[in-house]
């Protein structure tokens, strides 16, 4: 599969990392190729389903909660379950791991007081479960608007800087959303390089009001770009999740050393059995077992780790508003 990608088309992956709306013009100035290069680059990419630019959503902006579940079940059983939660609007990221005896998934409660009624709410009601750990995120130290694809990236530094867009003001308190925003989202979440002009359309608001609008969104922290990308481009074969156990002292150092690892995607601490959870990406088992026995060996105070190989990923679209 990496084999079917040249280095340009790795280095426009990663210029869209840095920035997913930059025009095509600007990242084939960077690139030194005709903008008509990278457009017919970026549609192949994009129609093999190897990569897409989305709108994320990060509903913590927004008030609500998000839990890690793991959800155990007979092996024939997993499969349709998984279906079940993927079907869901406030699931992503639903995976069969562990031989197909665990299902994993992301679920987005509306606030805190809705997350009592979690595991009666948000599962499928089946005998065929047969049991759920519950993990709240408590701190994202890694994910969301920060892709790996940055930490795997060809570019220099002097290409990242003129790529790289100006800085958005950080603003604070609440957001509400009204109908168009919730259409401008949901088009996003499909296509986060569509145009001003197919977004007004969409929430029939002039161009100028989508433009002034998104920007709104992502300086409260409620809308970013994201990549999805089959990582298999980058010599990614093997998705692991990981669960720690870090002494309470040790988790934030722990944290954040495993931000800085090229292997991991996500990285967070939650409550639950354990407190601290990792989507790591290697090239193979091998490769993932001298990360375990190098870098995560190194971490420190981890009491516990287990390990649950993911083998087929059932949804992995953002959650939705």
């Amino acid at each position: 599969m990496e084999s079917d990608y040249d280095e340009l088309d790795r280095r426009l992956v990663h210029a869209l990392q840095i920035d997913g709306r930059a025009p095509f013009s600007a990242i084939a100035d960077v690139l030194g190729v005709s903008d008509r290069t990278i457009a017919r680059r970026y549609a192949r990419l994009r129609s093999a389903g190897v990569v897409r630019v989305l709108g994320g959503i990060d509903a913590t902006a927004l008030g609500a909660v998000p839990w890690f579940l793991r959800v155990r079940c007979a092996p024939a059983a997993s499969l349709p379950v998984a279906e079940a939660l993927a079907r869901r609007p406030d699931t992503s990221w639903v995976s069969l791991n562990s031989g197909g005896t665990e299902i994993t998934c992301v679920v987005r409660t509306e606030s805190e007081a809705d997350s009592e009624a979690l595991l009666l709410a948000k599962l499928p009601r089946t005998p065929r479960v047969e049991g759920v750990t519950a993990h709240c995120v408590l701190h994202a130290f890694y994910g969301g608007p920060d892709n790996v694809v940055g930490k795997l990236g060809l570019l220099d530094e002097e290409a990242i800087e003129r790529l790289r867009p100006p800085p958005l003001r950080s603003l604070e308190g609440p957001v509400r959303l009204d109908d168009g925003d919730r259409k401008l989202l949901a088009l996003l979440a499909t296509d986060g390089r569509a145009g001003y002009e197919q977004l007004a359309a969409a929430t029939g608001w002039s161009p100028t009001t989508v433009r002034r609008r998104m920007t709104e969104l992502r300086e409260h922290g409620v809308l970013y770009l994201d990549l999805d990308i089959d990582w298999r481009m980058f010599g990614g074969r093997a998705r692991t999740l990981l669960w720690l156990s870090v002494a309470p002292a040790h988790l934030e150092e722990a944290g954040q050393a495993l931000a800085g690892h090229p292997e991991v995607a996500f990285a967070a601490a939650t409550t639950g059995p354990t407190n601290l959870f990792a989507s790591v990406v290697c090239a193979g088992q091998r490769e993932l077992y001298r990360y375990l026995t190098t870098r995560i060996a190194a971490l420190p105070a981890i009491t516990h780790l287990e390990t649950a190989p993911v083998i087929r990923t059932v949804k992995q679209a953002a959650n939705q508003t």
